[in-house]
């Protein structure tokens, strides 16, 4: 973990975080544990028969590790997650505000190019949410 970030999540999280898969994308996300139990929470509350809520909560709680930094800011991933992303060698972290994802490098860097290649068919499509920011 990178200092600049480790500092943060020291001083926040006492060094504790989760990490669990994403659903969507073969990463992991990495939560602050306060930013987790808020999330946690939310899931726990959506509707148990709803078959879409039961999948996210299966997947996202299921996989729902806490782990802590240690002295040098390294973290022990788990093998079930490690395969998961397929992190092997190199990996990448990105920042997402309230969490962090990490990536196999490899994998990172063939979807970025796709999205970025995507980047320009997209502008129709995005929510007028994203529209109306000002970067």
């Amino acid at each position: 973990m990178p200092t600049r970030y480790r500092d943060r999540l020291q001083q926040d999280s006492r060094g504790c975080i989760v990490l669990t898969i994403d659903t969507e994308e073969r990463c992991l996300l990495m939560y602050p544990i306060a930013a987790w139990e808020e999330i946690e929470r939310k899931l726990a509350a959506l509707p148990s028969f709803n078959p879409a809520a039961r999948r996210i909560q299966r997947l996202l709680i299921g996989h729902a590790t806490e782990a802590e930094l240690d002295g040098h800011g390294r973290i022990l991933l788990p093998p079930l997650l490690r395969e998961y992303a397929s992190l092997n060698k190199r990996a990448m972290l990105v920042g997402q505000g309230n969490k962090f994802e990490l990536w196999d490098d490899g994998h990172w860097q063939k979807r970025r190019d796709e999205w970025l290649d995507d980047e320009s068919n997209l502008a129709g499509d995005l929510p007028d949410e994203v529209k109306s920011l000002s970067l």
